[in-house]
C-alpha cells in the first residue's frame, strides 16, 4: 500500500534561494528550513558571514508567502537580546564608567598581526560563528530558550602597549576574539555543536576554538564612536590620565566589544565599547609588618 503523503502541518519547507554563500552560513548556524528562520529578527541573520542583504530581502518574501506552521519544540521563552538588557553593554561617549564583572563564558580563537590583513584573524571569526550558532540553535530547540548571538568582542595586547595608541602598529597586535556565551550552556552542549560544525563542513581554525571563563573583576570602560583607527586618543586618556587619576592600575589585556558591523555601518557610525581590567594602586612605601621580613 502506498504510504500517505506527510501532511501539510508536519512538512518542513526549504530555505529558499538565497546562493551557495548565503546558504552554507544558514545551515552552519543550524538554519535548513523556512521554518526555522520564523521570528528570527533579520538584524540577526544580516550579521552572519555570508548572509547579505538580498538574502534577507529573499528570505522575508518567502516568510511571508509561507507563514510557517506551530512546531512541536518546546515553548520558548522570549527571546534575549544581551545587547540590550547586560549591563556591560551599556556605555556612553566621553562617560567613562567602572564597574565590577561577574565570570563569563566565551567561544575563544587565539592569534596574532595585523586583523586587516592576517589570515589567521578572518579564518577565526569564520570558525567562531558556526559553533556560536550551533549552540544558540540548540538552546532554542532542546532547552526552549532562545538568544541573540552576543557581539564579538576582542582581547588586545602587544609587548609595548603604545602599539595601540601613539604607534598603531598593528603588526605588533596579539588578539583573542570572542563570542559570549550564555551561563545556562553547558560544556557537553559546547562539544556538542563543535562536533555538528566538524561534521558538516568544517572551518579551518575549528580546532583553535575553545569554550574558557573569563575573570576580569574591575573594569573602566567607555564608548568609542567613529573608525577604529581613531580610537588611540580615547585609550591615551583612558591608559594615562582616567584610570591613574581614579587610583588604580592597569591589570588585564585591553577589551573591545564591537556594537556595530563595519560590512553595514558607516565608519564614523561605528559604536565601540573601550575597557581595561584594573585593581587599586599599591601605596607608595608600604612596609612590612614587624617580624614578617624573610618569612
Amino acid at each position: 500500500m502506498a504510504a500517505h503523503p506527510p501532511s501539510p502541518s508536519t512538512t518542513p519547507r526549504s530555505l529558499p534561494r538565497v546562493g551557495a554563500p548565503a546558504t552554507r552560513a544558514l545551515e552552519a548556524a543550524g538554519y535548513r528550513t523556512l521554518d526555522d528562520l520564523a521570528g528570527v529578527p533579520s538584524t540577526e541573520l544580516a550579521a552572519l558571514h555570508g548572509v547579505g542583504p538580498t538574502a534577507v530581502r529573499i528570505i522575508e518574501a518567502a516568510l511571508a508567502e509561507h507563514a510557517p506552521e506551530p512546531t512541536t519544540t518546546p515553548a520558548v521563552r522570549a527571546k534575549v537580546d544581551f545587547k540590550r538588557t547586560f549591563d556591560p553593554y551599556r556605555a556612553r561617549a566621553g562617560e567613562f564608567r567602572t564597574l565590577d564583572l561577574p565570570p563569563l563564558q566565551y567561544l575563544m580563537v587565539d592569534g596574532h598581526g595585523d586583523p586587516n590583513t592576517a589570515p589567521a584573524y578572518a579564518e577565526a571569526l569564520a570558525a567562531l560563528y558556526p559553533v556560536a550558532y550551533k549552540i544558540k540553535f540548540a538552546s532554542k530547540q532542546e532547552l526552549g530558550r532562545d538568544y541573540v548571538v552576543p557581539p564579538l568582542e576582542a582581547l588586545w595586547w602587544a609587548d609595548d602597549m603604545d602599539a595601540f595608541t601613539t604607534a598603531r602598529d598593528k603588526s605588533a597586535w596579539s588578539w583573542t576574539v570572542m563570542l559570549m556565551v550564555p551561563d545556562w550552556i553547558t560544556r557537553d552542549r559546547y562539544d556538542g555543536a563543535v562536533a555538528r560544525v566538524a561534521a558538516a563542513d568544517p572551518p579551518a581554525a575549528l580546532a583553535r576554538v575553545r569554550l574558557e571563563t573569563l575573570e576580569e573583576g574591575t573594569v573602566v570602560q567607555t564608548l568609542h564612536v567613529g573608525p577604529y583607527d581613531d580610537e588611540a586618543e580615547v585609550l591615551a586618556r583612558l591608559h594615562h590620565e582616567v584610570i591613574p587619576a581614579a587610583g588604580l592600575r592597569m591589570t588585564g589585556r585591553h577589551h573591545e566589544i564591537y556594537l556595530g558591523d563595519p560590512r553595514r555601518v558607516a565608519p564614523e557610525r561605528l559604536r565601540t565599547i573601550l575597557r581595561q581590567p584594573v585593581a587599586p594602586v599599591e601605596p607608595a612605601g608600604t612596609v612590612e609588618p614587624a617580624g614578617t621580613a624573610g618569612a
